[in-house]
Order: C-alpha cells, then structure tokens, then sequence
C-alpha cells in the first residue's frame, strides 16, 4: 500500500481512476470495513485504484482541542489494518484549520476530482464534510455529475440489533468488556509498546515474571486482570496481563504486566502487542505476597483455560477473523 499526504508523493497510475472512501475510520472497525471493501471490489472491477482518504491529526483535534474522546487506534495500527485489506493508497491529508474552512464544492474538487481522478465514491450512512458539515450525501452526488464521479451510500453495520461505531467500542473497551470487541472490529483489541524493565518482583518474588509495556495507545480497558496474547513479531504467546497500579505494593503509575504462559526469553527492548480477549477480574489489594501469589495462580488456570478455547483464537491479528 502507497502511503501519501501530498499530491507529488502519489506514485501510482490514476489515470484510468479511482475509487475512493473517506473517513477518519478509527478503529478500522466492521463498519468501516464494509465501506473500505466496497472500494476495493469496484476498484478491481473496473480496473482502477482503491484510495483511502482520512486526516491527520484527527480532525476533532483540531476543531475541539485536547479535550476529546481517546482514539481506539494510533495512526501506525490504522495503515497496518487498511495494508492489510488490501488498500492500494491511502491518502492521509494534513488536517488543519484552513483545510476545515474550505466549502465541499472546494474538498471535491481539489482532492477527489484533481489529485484522485476519483470516478467512484463510497461513504457511509451518515456522512458529511466540509464547513459547517454541509458535504452530505445528496450534495456530493450532484457534485459528481459535474466532476465524473458516482456516489454510493453503504448502510450501517448491524450487530447485536445496534450500529457498529467507534464510540460503542470505545465504551466497550473502556468498561474492560473486551470481549463482545471482536464481533465490532473483526479482531481482538490491541495495545501496542516496547518491553521496558519494571520492578523485579514478578519473577523475584511472586514466581511469575512479567514483561512490562511502555504504552503507546490512547484507549486503554479497565483495571484488571484479562487473559489476552502477546504478540512478538510474528508469534503469538499465551498470556495473562494485570493493567493498572498494583495496589497491593501500592504503586500509582498505570502499567500493563504481562506474565506469558511457558516463556523464558529476554525481550527487553522489544516491541510487543497485547491482543485483549477476556477480562477475569478487577484489580485487588490482597493482603499479601502469599494471598497475591496463590490468586495469581489461579489467573494463570483461568487463563489458559480460555486462551485454549477455538473462539479465543487468533487466526489473523490484523484481518477479520469472520466473514
């Protein structure tokens, strides 16, 4: 996949045109999916380029400020999983307030008419650009018949009997049910960072060593315990992970603790992914190294158990697991 921000670094042929989508896509989820697919098979079927178009910074960033919602993925995460789709260029444009005053009629034409040849369009059900978000569906299609383009609108994406959307994953995440995540973004969820040395009293003390994680992302679930598996390079190690503060040795930093199953490697320095699938329990103060150690136990069962499970595997990190 070509990555591009500016028109002089797009390399591809667009001369027999594009088929292009639009969103900041966070998460990358089902319904975002559907739409990027949708791209992909026109693309295909007319010969043309599949082209992903978002922003960076995310626009609510710019527009509100700091002060917004956490994003589910990172930026490096979202171009991984729209690769993997098999996006052939993803356009991500510099953001900014300028590029929020321009009028639909100026977006359509510079980027999607001009730099993109775009000759389909995708959105999704509810989409809207522009100043003031008057870009929606009906304006976009009567641009195309002056631009040469068609506009499609996809329908949401049910699951459950409600839409799938960044903000019901988010939540989900959040109040750490990782769980029902998988059926939203095709995938478990994922945190990602480099193995840094911790405090020593994994392997010291408790008899249960654990990889610390220097933490990259912005949404984070719960405090807790989650059976989850770790992701080094290409293997993919069963494991049993505390996020939070460990209150029984009264530490106030937010960290991820990983003891993975079997193991016995220095990954120091690594980078490593957490893939979370289930959640066993909250975080506890126990009264003790014996009380601490004897539930850990206990953890490492459970999370076997599950680990071991066919719907708690991972046939893809990246890619859906379900059609």
């Amino acid at each position: 996949m070509e990555i591009a921000r500016e028109r002089q670094e797009i390399s591809l042929d667009l001369s027999r045109g594009s088929c292009v989508t639009i969103g900041n896509f966070d998460g990358v989820h089902k319904g975002h999916q559907k739409l990027i697919n949708r791209a992909i098979q026109k693309a295909k079927a007319r010969n043309m380029t599949s082209v992903v178009v978002s922003f960076c910074p995310h626009p609510l960033k710019v527009l509100v400020g700091p002060n917004v919602a956490p994003f589910i993925t990172v930026r490096e995460q979202k171009l991984d999983i729209l690769e993997s789709l098999g996006v052939d260029l993803t356009l991500l444009l510099n953001f900014t307030k300028e590029m929020a005053a321009l009028s639909p009629e100026e977006f359509v034409a510079t980027y999607l008419a001009d730099w993109l040849n775009t000759k389909e369009l995708i959105v999704g059900y509810d989409y809207s650009f522009g100043k003031g978000r008057k870009g929606n569906f009906e304006l976009l299609s009567s641009l195309g018949d002056k631009h040469g383009y068609q506009a499609e609108r996809l329908d949401p994406v049910i699951i459950d009997s409600a839409i799938v959307s960044s903000t019901r994953i988010r939540d989900l995440i959040q109040a750490g049910d990782v769980w029902p995540v998988k059926a939203l973004m095709g995938r478990f969820y994922v945190v990602r960072g480099s193995v840094v040395h911790g405090r020593n009293r994994g392997g010291r003390l408790l008899g249960f060593p654990t990889a610390n994680l220097k933490l990259q992302n912005e949404v984070y679930p719960k405090k807790g315990v989650y059976a989850i598996w770790v992701q080094l390079e290409h293997r993919f190690l069963p494991a049993v992970a505390n996020i939070g503060v460990n209150p029984t040795f009264g530490n106030e930093d937010l960290s991820v603790e990983a003891h993975i199953l079997d193991f016995d490697e220095d990954i120091y320095g690594h980078e490593m992914r957490v893939h979370f699938v289930q959640r066993l329990r909250d975080e506890k103060k126990f009264s003790g190294i014996e009380e601490l150690t004897a539930r850990i136990r206990e953890d490492v069962a459970l999370g076997r158990r599950i680990l071991e499970s066919p719907e708690a595997q991972i046939e893809n990190p990246l890619l859906p697991n379900t059609p």
